[in-house]
Order: structure tokens, then C-alpha cells, then sequence
């Protein structure tokens, strides 16, 4: 066999930062999303990057498709407390506003915005306030060139493409460079992303484009991102979706939470429908996960149907119920902590969290994690010294 290819993992991708945070260079995924006013209504604008914020975006793009969008950026700024990006397509002049009203990142693409002139004076700019520049290929708009060259996007296409625009910058001495290859077909963006982190080590933006509906894009970025995750590749996404945007960074914060790769969000544990069931675990699942949607704290909580199979299935839940008709049991890692009636165990378990919660926020710790995980380790060592 040959000789495996290698590939960047995210966190051995060059680091760029952009405002207060850096993208690549580490474990850590960014969140962002993209705003969906009229830039130039600064008070809708900010209004929705508010609710952003709230959600858990950690970066947001607004388009600047006019000169007016161009000099709201410097209100906009004032208002917010999260990085913006702005979306700049062929005008250079407008991304040179951008830059004097204080963006913190720019999403052009240097081969589309004219002659070379034009490009020196963008990245002049930025170098001069250390402004990154995200290059945004598109299965949708590559060169002419590359589709006379390749018949149709191919993901060696969209590779090449990124190549190119990379090249120009590098020729300027510019290195502060992100880079996304976006389609809106999974494979082929699976494909374009995992070449892209042999090719080159600057950090990618993960992303599936035109992914669709609330529940259809939710699907289809999950598959898509999601098998570029477990491979270690993306150092920032959005979910893009035909939905509130808010919905797209609920999506990505529970997509991270699968692969452990965010540290301050609850983690809802709930078990599937079976004949089992006495109490009405939909509507309780739903309001506990609305309980804990906005908590920026590592807690894992555990909603299960009925005493069968769920604490052992839930031995990893900080807290937890397990439902039964007439009363259910409160548990902690799979040991069960008391008895509660029925109609009391949804509130005991959300006074429960908010004792955690309290506690976490106090001391940095979840009350009892630290000594599960020894007793794991412990039985781990114990059970190999017999088996040895």
C-alpha cells in the first residue's frame, strides 16, 4: 500500500485571529452564523446579532453589498460584542470601507474583485489592522477556467480554486487567510474539505451551502459536518439554513456537543418511545431541554421513560429522572438518589440542575463528576488486573 496522505487536523492549522478570538491553531470549533437584515438597518441588524449572541454565536457575517451597508459596520461595531465579518462579492471599494469602519474579518474572494491593484490595496488594509481574509469557494460560482478544465464542480475543482486565490495572497505576502470549499452537495463537500486539509494547513470554515429547510438542513449539515468533525478537520462552521438563525447556532452548538468538542453547554440524554412508558416523556424531554438550552455550563441531564434500563443507560447523567406511574427516581451517574412522586419530578430535577448549576458557577466543578470518573478509572484498572 501507499504511503497514507497527511492531514491537517485542526488544531495543527496556522492560528488567525480574528477581533477577540482565534480560528485554527487548537481544538476549538467556532460558531458563527450570518445575519439576515438589511445591514444598513442598523437596529434590526444589531437586534438579530443580539439573539445571536444570546444563542451562543461566537461570529457573525453580515452582508455589505452597498456603500450604506459599508458605513453602518461602524455603529453596528459599537453595539456588539462578537467579531463581524463582512460578505464583499467583486467591489473592492466596498471592502475597503469595511475595513475603515472596523470589521474584524473579510470574506472575499482576491481572484473576482479586479486587477491586481485593486487586490494590493485590500490586503494593505487589512495587514495594516491585522484583518484576516476568509476565502469563500462555491461549487456554485468557480472560474470559468476551472469548469472548462474539470466539465462540471468536482471537488479537485473547488480545490484548485481555493489554491489559486490562496496563491495571489501568498504572492502579497499575506498569511492571515481562511478557507471554505461550500456545495451544497454532501459528498462532494466532504471530499473538498478532506483534500483541502492534505493540500494546505490554513483553517477551514465548515459549512454546507443551500443545505435547506430547519429539519432537512439540520440533517444534511449534520451528515456533512459532522463526518468532517470526527476527522478533526474545521476550525470554525455555520449551519446554514432556510430558518431563524438563531436556529443554525442551536444546530451547530448540539452538533460540537456530539463530538465533545464544546465545554459550556448542557447535554439533554433522553431515551426512544417503547410500550414501557408511563408517563408522558415527550412533553417533559421538551421542557427540560428548553430548561437548559441557554445554560453555558458542562452539565449532562437525563430524561428516561421508565426504571428498566435507565440508570444504567444514563450512568454518564450529573442528574437525572427516571419515570414510573405514580412516582419516579431521581439519579446521580446510574445510582439512584431518592424517590419522587409523579407529579413533583420534573421540578425536583430542575431545582436539582440549579443546585449544579450554582455550584459549577461557584467552584468550576460539576458536584461529583471528579469522583465518578475515579471510581471509573478505578473499576477499569481493577477489571484489567484480572483479566492480566
Amino acid at each position: 500500500m501507499g504511503e497514507k496522505t497527511r492531514m491537517f487536523h485542526r488544531k495543527d492549522t496556522r492560528p488567525v485571529r480574528v477581533g477577540d478570538l482565534t480560528i485554527g491553531g487548537s481544538d476549538e470549533v467556532i460558531i458563527q452564523s450570518m445575519c439576515t437584515t438589511k445591514t444598513a438597518d442598523v437596529k434590526a441588524t444589531v437586534a438579530e446579532i443580539h439573539r445571536l449572541e444570546e444563542a451562543g454565536c461566537q461570529l457573525v457575517r453580515v452582508t455589505v453589498n452597498n456603500m450604506e451597508a459599508a458605513d453602518a459596520v461602524k455603529e453596528i461595531k459599537k453595539q456588539i460584542n462578537i467579531p463581524l465579518v463582512s460578505d464583499i462579492h467583486f467591489d473592492h471599494r466596498l471592502a475597503l470601507a469595511a475595513i475603515e469602519n472596523g470589521i474584524d474579518k473579510v470574506r472575499i474572494n482576491p481572484g473576482n474583485i479586479g486587477r491586481r491593484s485593486k487586490v494590493e490595496a485590500v490586503v494593505k488594509a487589512c495587514k495594516e489592522r491585522g484583518i484576516p481574509i476568509r476565502i469563500g469557494v462555491n461549487a456554485g460560482s468557480l472560474e470559468n477556467h476551472l469548469l472548462e478544465k474539470y466539465g462540471y464542480p468536482t471537488p479537485e475543482a473547488m480545490v484548485e480554486s481555493a489554491l489559486f486565490h490562496i496563491g495571489i495572497l501568498e504572492e502579497l505576502d499575506f498569511h492571515d487567510i481562511i478557507v471554505s470549499l461550500k456545495a451544497s452537495d454532501v459528498p462532494m463537500a466532504i471530499a473538498a474539505y478532506t483534500q483541502a486539509a492534505q493540500a494546505f494547513n490554513y483553517p477551514l470554515h465548515l459549512g454546507i451551502t443551500e443545505a435547506g429547510t430547519l429539519f432537512s438542513g439540520t440533517v444534511k449539515s449534520a451528515a456533512g459536518l459532522g463526518a468532517l468533525l470526527s476527522m478533526g478537520i474545521g476550525s470554525t462552521m455555520r449551519i446554514s439554513l432556510s430558518a431563524d438563525p438563531v436556529e443554525e447556532v442551536k444546530v451547530a452548538r448540539e452538533l460540537l456537543k456530539t463530538f465533545g468538542l464544546i465545554t459550556n453547554a448542557a447535554t439533554l440524554i433522553s431515551c426512544p418511545t417503547c410500550g414501557r412508558l408511563d408517563i408522558d416523556l415527550f412533553s417533559i424531554a421538551n421542557e427540560v431541554e428548553a430548561y437548559i438550552a441557554n445554560l453555558k455550563v458542562p452539565i449532562k441531564v437525563s430524561v428516561l421513560g421508565c426504571a428498566v434500563n435507565g440508570p444504567g443507560e444514563a450512568r454518564e447523567a450529573d442528574i437525572g429522572i427516571a419515570g414510573a406511574r405514580g412516582e419516579g427516581l431521581l439519579f446521580r451517574y446510574g445510582e439512584m438518589v431518592r424517590k419522587v412522586p409523579e407529579a413533583e419530578l420534573l421540578n425536583e430535577l430542575k431545582k436539582e440542575i440549579d443546585i449544579i448549576v450554582h455550584e459549577f458557577n461557584r467552584t468550576g466543578e460539576i458536584p461529583g463528576r471528579r469522583q465518578h470518573q475515579e471510581r471509573i478509572e478505578l473499576a477499569q484498572k481493577q477489571a484489567q488486573a484480572q483479566h492480566s
